[in-house]
C-alpha cells in the first residue's frame, strides 16, 4: 500500500500577510538552512543557518541543535561531542580527508626555476580548466590521518596518481568512505587523464585495502558514472550508476553489491535517482527523485526470492523533497523547499505518513509577505502529450486585469523544473513585481518517464522549442495575459533558449534575458571544459558533417539575421562551462544589429552569482530591463 503525504495548497501559498511584498534585498536576508545530521542518540538534529549581509557583502554561519521532536533551536558552538563525524573510522582510531598533491608542472616557474615571477601556464593537453579555476598541477587525494596527530603525513591512498578524489568540481566527502569495518576505503574516482578526462564521465568505485595498500576498481564493468558509494548496517553495499559514458544526465539507477553479485533495483522503474540513503534496517533504501514537476521521496525493497523489487513513494505534494538526513527509530529527517519558501528541515513519520515541519528559520519574514499562488497546469504540445507546467501568479492576482508575462526556460538541460526556491531566479520575487511566469516540463526533463527526458539529446532546437510555445502560447489565450506584454527569459540552456528563440519567436515576445547561454555551438565546442557534454548533446564535433544540423539549425549564432528585439545579456567571467566569448558574441551581434541591448558581466563570478551585491545588482538590472520593455 503506498504512503502518500500532501498538504493543502492554502497551507503551502498563503500567509498572513501586512502588506509587504519580496524585494531582492529581503530575499538576501532570509536565513539559509542546510542539515548537518542527527546528533548521536538520535534525539536531535544538528543544522547550519547562514546569513548574508548585503552592506558589508559577507555571511555568517551559525549551527544549532534542535530536538527532533520539535522545540526551540540552541545554538552550539561546537558538535563534535554529540555527532560522530562519518569520515572517522569504526574504531575511532582514524579519519580520512582530502588534501591538494601537486604533481604536474604547469606554471612558467615549474618548467623554469629561476623565472620565478613569471605568469605564464604551459599545457599540452586538454582538462586545463574546469568550472571557474585552471588547472595549476595539483590533484585532490585521499589521506587517512591518525586522530592522535591530525597534522601530520598521513597515508595517501592515491599516491603518485594523477587523478582526482573528491570529484571536481563539486564532490565532497561524500566520494570516500569507510567499509563497516574499517578494514577498506571505498572512494569514487575517474581515473582518466587530460582529452581522456575532459570527454569522460567514467568514474569508478574503488576499494583500498588498509593493510595491504592495495586497490580494487569494484565497478570496472560500467562504462558510465559510479558514485555515492554507501553501506547498510548489515554491510551492503549501495551506489548509483548511469550506463552511457559521455551522458552526465543518463537514468541514474540504484545498485547494490551483496556477495559479490550486482543487482540493480530500478532498472524497471521508469525514473532516475537524484540521491538515496539506507534505512536504519539495513532491508531498504530511502531515495530521492523527480516526478510530475516536484522532487519526492520513495522506497526501495531489496530483493527477495520469488518476488519482485517493490518500489514505494512516500510523500506527495506541491513542494520538493530536497535532502534526507538521517533516521531516528520510525522518524525521518528531510529538507524541503516550494517556489515559495527556501529550505527547512521537516520530519516524517514512516508509520503514519506526516510530514512535519521542525525549523521555521523564516516564518517571521514570510508571515509579512504577500505570496503570489502556484498552479499547476497541463498543456497540451504539438505533438499531442500532456505537459506539467507551472504558473505562478502575482500577489492579489485580478482576473479582471491584463498582466505582464514571462516564459521561464530552465538550465539544464536535462533538470528537473520542480518546487525549487532559488536565492536568484526566484519566482515569488518575479510575481511581486507584477509579472505572471510560465515555467513549463518541457522535454528533456526528469521526472517525466526516461524517453521523454532523453528526447532532448541531439535535438537542442527541436521539439522542446516547441514545447516553451506551446506553454506561453496556451498562457495567452487567458484575458489577464497581456498579449502585447510577453517576454522571455532564461540561464545556462535557458539562455541557449533564449538566444534560439530571439531567432524563431515570430514577434510573440517584447525582450529577452539571457544568463550564461550557449551563442554559438562551434565557438562553444571549442572553449567548454567537460567536452562530454557538447559530444553528448550536439552529438558529436562541429566539423562532422554528421551532425551538421546541431551546428547549424540549432545554432543560435544562425538565427541573427531573424534578430529584432531587445535583449539583456548576462555573462560571468570565470564560467567556463559557458565561457564567457558566448555572451560577448551575442552581445557584439546584437549591438551591430543597432538593437537595444545591454551586457551585465561579472568578471568574478562562475555560472552562478554567488555574492549578496553582485545577486541584488543582478536583480535590480533584471527588473529594471523588465520593467522598461514590458511595463
Amino acid at each position: 500500500m503506498k504512503l502518500f503525504f500532501s498538504l493543502s495548497i492554502c497551507i503551502l501559498f498563503t500567509a498572513q500577510s501586512i502588506g509587504q511584498v519580496m524585494t531582492p534585498e529581503l530575499l538576501w536576508s532570509l536565513k539559509r538552512i542546510s542539515a548537518i545530521g542527527l546528533s548521536n542518540d538520535g534525539q536531535s538534529v544538528i543544522y547550519a543557518e547562514t546569513i548574508y549581509n548585503a552592506s558589508s557583502n559577507t555571511k555568517e554561519t551559525k549551527t544549532y541543535s534542535i530536538p527532533i521532536g520539535g522545540g526551540e533551536p540552541e545554538e552550539i558552538p561546537d558538535y563534535s561531542g554529540i555527532f560522530t563525524d562519518p569520515d572517522i573510522s569504526p574504531d575511532g582510531k582514524f579519519i580520512l580527508t582530502a588534501r591538494e598533491v601537486k604533481l604536474t608542472k604547469v606554471f612558467g616557474s615549474d618548467f623554469y626555476p629561476d623565472m620565478k615571477d613569471s605568469d605564464v601556464y604551459i599545457y599540452d593537453r586538454l582538462d586545463y580548466r574546469h568550472w571557474d579555476k585552471w588547472e595549476d598541477g595539483s590533484y585532490s587525494h585521499v589521506f587517512i590521518l591518525n586522530t592522535a596527530d591530525l597534522e601530520g603525513k598521513g597515508i595517501d591512498i592515491m599516491e603518485g596518481e594523477t587523478y582526482d578524489c573528491p570529484q571536481q568540481p563539486f564532490g565532497g566527502s561524500e566520494d570516500y568512505i569507510w567499509n563497516p569495518d574499517g578494514s577498506q576505503v571505498i572512494y569514487v574516482s575517474k581515473k582518466k587523464f587530460g582529452t581522456a578526462y575532459a570527454t569522460s564521465t567514467n568514474t569508478d568505485l574503488y576499494a583500498y585495502d588498509v593493510k595491504s595498500k592495495k586497490t580494487t576498481n569494484l565497478t570496472e564493468d560500467n562504462p558510465g558514472y559510479d558514485m555515492s558509494p554507501a553501506f547498510s548496517s548489515t554491510g551492503i553495499l549501495a551506489y548509483t550508476q548511469m550506463e552511457e559514458d559521455g551522458y552526465e544526465s543518463d537514468k541514474n539507477d540504484l545498485i547494490i553489491l551483496q556477495d559479490g553479485q550486482k543487482t540493480n533495483l530500478t532498472k524497471d522503474w521508469d525514473e532516475t535517482v537524484l540521491s538515496f540513503v539506507w534505512d536504519n534496517t539495513g532491508t531498504k533504501i530511502l531515495f530521492i527523485a523527480p516526478t510530475a514537476g516536484t522532487k519526492q521521496l520513495f522506497e526501495a525493497s531489496l530483493p527477495k526470492k520469488g518476488k519482485a523489487i517493490e518500489i514505494k513513494q512516500l510523500t506527495d505534494g506541491q513542494f520538493d523533497i530536497t535532502g534526507i538526513v538521517g533516521q531516528s527509530k520510525n522518524t525521518l529527517v528531510v529538507t524541503r523547499t516550494d517556489m515559495n519558501h527556501a529550505t527547512e528541515i521537516y520530519t516524517l513519520d514512516m508509520k503514519k505518513g506526516k510530514l512535519s515541519q521542525l525549523t521555521h528559520a523564516n516564518d517571521q519574514a514570510y508571515s509579512k509577505i504577500k505570496m503570489g499562488e502556484v498552479k499547476k497546469r497541463m498543456i497540451k504540445t504539438t505533438d499531442g502529450k500532456d505537459m506539467t507546467t507551472w504558473i505562478i501568479y502575482p500577489p492579489d492576482f485580478d482576473p479582471s486585469k491584463k498582466y505582464p508575462t514571462l516564459l521561464y526556460c530552465q538550465g539544464g538541460p536535462q533538470s528537473p523544473l520542480s518546487q525549487f526556491y532559488s536565492f536568484r531566479w526566484n519566482f515569488q520575487l518575479m510575481a511581486a513585481n507584477g509579472y505572471i511566469i510560465v515555467a513549463p516540463n518541457r522535454r528533456g526533463m526528469p521526472g517525466h518517464g526516461v524517453e521523454w527526458n532523453e528526447q532532448i539529446s541531439g535535438d537542442y532546437g527541436g521539439q522542446n522549442m516547441k514545447d516553451y510555445l506551446s506553454a506561453i502560447d496556451e498562457l495567452a489565450k487567458e484575458e489577464y495575459v497581456d498579449k502585447d506584454r510577453l517576454g522571455c527569459v532564461g540561464a545556462s540552456y535557458g539562455g541557449y533558449s533564449a538566444f534560439y528563440l530571439m531567432g524563431t519567436h515570430e514577434g510573440r515576445f517584447k525582450t529577452f534575458i539571457s544568463h550564461d547561454g550557449i551563442f554559438n555551438w562551434r565557438s562553444m565546442y571549442g572553449t567548454t571544459e567537460e567536452i562530454f557534454f557538447a559530444q553528448k548533446d550536439m552529438g558529436g564535433s562541429y566539423w562532422d558533417e554528421k551532425f551538421s544540423r546541431s551546428y547549424n539549425e540549432f545554432n543560435p549564432i544562425s538565427k541573427v539575421n531573424n534578430w529584432d528585439t531587445p535583449i539583456l545579456i548576462i555573462q560571468g567571467g570565470k564560467d567556463y562551462r559557458v565561457p564567457i566569448g558566448q555572451g560577448l558574441e551575442a552581445f557584439q551581434a546584437a549591438q551591430l544589429k543597432g538593437l537595444r541591448s545591454k551586457l551585465l558581466y561579472f568578471p568574478e563570478e562562475n555560472h552562478w552569482i554567488l555574492s549578496a551585491q553582485n545577486g541584488i545588482i543582478w536583480q535590480r538590472e533584471f527588473f529594471s530591463w523588465l520593467d522598461e520593455f514590458l511595463k
